[in-house]
């Protein structure tokens, strides 16, 4: 068996090349845990595994968080370098967006755990996460702006990943507010809105984008492989948010003055989120066909993997709300199968990430490649 960490590029590039790329390894492993535990049929393990699942993303995100911050604290020059890079700037999204599916995880499994609790903690995480959702949404556009190079050409759908994170808290927040009392609930109601506008439109035209990128240059290189799926995440997203938002409404502002424009938002969610998850069938759709195409060529695994693996889950479980409101069993079977091709690409894209962990291959920081190892090379290898 080979050694460990044989592929280092230096004794501490576990703290020292740390990206925010891993962030995405919690966005993943976390929306497959909420997946296994809204499954319409209840299967024997299936919410011990869900659980475990939260779990194990709990612990990397401390692992994470951990490793991020040292990386910020020891090796401040690098700091600057990361956030004008144009790629890996962009998974400064994958922060908030990771401890979002951590937070409803803390609402499905905890409370039955330690009771009304963890509605109290769940409620300080969540302004944490929105405020942190606020800054990566403002900050790395206007790096991009001001600062960062980018081409045409050159663009593909990762830009959406700061951009869809406030979109992320938003679903969330429909989750927690009717568990809050009064003018705490329908604060974070009425940020829930906010920051759900603020995302949805801000992501559609990125998508626009993208697709006129597409019609003029074509697929990106298979080191962008995974980019196919990201734009179906605000899409899937938002027909979420809507829905939790719209549900929530109606019991968070009874009583209110807002009680009526509450009642209309309800129905309305139901009727904006089957329009959403119609884009995002399209996408969905458009998405596997890029990836047939990708895989006639040798696709190099990187982290970017992962991107294969949140917009998927997040569509699955707009497709399981979905069924909650209609009683439909179309939206059942097809969340059902969409579940299983989940798991199928989570295991696969997990197996790669230990494997890479164990030769340090994945250890390297694009934005501190040298010159004998350019930037792109680096990216395209394993920075994903």
């Amino acid at each position: 068996m080979p050694r460990p960490f044989t592929r280092l590029p230096e004794p501490l590039a576990f703290i020292r090349h740390f990206t925010p790329n891993w962030f995405a390894v919690t966005m993943g492993t976390g929306v497959l845990a909420l997946v296994i535990a809204h499954l319409p049929r209840s299967l024997a393990g299936a919410s011990a595994l869900a659980e475990a699942l939260w779990w194990l993303g709990i612990a990397l995100f401390a692992i994470f968080t951990l490793l991020f911050g040292l990386r910020l604290a020891l090796y401040r020059d690098t700091v600057w370098p990361m956030l004008l890079h144009p790629v890996q700037s962009m998974f400064l999204g994958a922060i908030p967006m990771g401890l979002a599916v951590l937070i409803n995880g803390l609402l499905l499994f905890g409370e039955p755990r330690w009771g009304d609790a963890v509605y109290v903690l769940a409620h300080v995480l969540w302004w944490i996460d929105a405020a942190l959702a606020l800054l990566v949404a403002w900050l790395v556009p206007c790096l991009m702006f001001t600062r960062q190079q980018h081409a045409l050409e050159k663009l593909t759908a990762i830009w959406l990943l700061p951009i869809v994170a406030p979109e992320v808290a938003a679903s969330t927040a429909g989750t927690l507010a009717p568990h809050l009392a009064g003018e705490a609930g329908r604060a974070m109601l009425v940020a829930g809105f906010v920051l759900w506008g603020m995302s949805l439109f801000l992501a559609c035209s990125l998508i626009a984008l993208v697709m006129l990128r597409l019609a003029l240059h074509k697929l990106p290189s298979t080191d962008f492989a995974a980019t196919s799926w990201l734009p179906l995440g605000p899409l899937a997203t938002g027909c979420l948010g809507l829905l939790n938002l719209g549900r929530a409404a109606p019991e968070v502002f009874d009583g209110t003055a807002l009680a009526g424009a509450a009642r209309l938002a309800h129905e309305l969610g139901l009727i904006g989120g089957l329009a959403l998850w119609g884009a995002g069938l399209w996408w969905l759709l458009v998405a596997a066909v890029f990836t047939r195409l990708y895989m006639r060529d040798a696709v190099p695994f990187n982290l970017g993997w992962w991107g294969f693996t949140f917009p998927l889950g997040v569509f699955v479980l707009a497709t399981f709300e979905l069924h909650s409101l209609t009683q439909m069993g179309f939206f059942a079977g097809l969340g059902a199968l969409l579940a299983l091709l989940l798991a199928a690409v989570w295991g696969l894209v997990f197996s790669r990430t230990l494997a890479g962990i164990w030769h340090g291959d994945l250890f390297r920081a694009p934005c501190l490649a040298g010159p004998e190892t350019p930037a792109v090379s680096v990216l395209s290898a394993r920075a994903g």
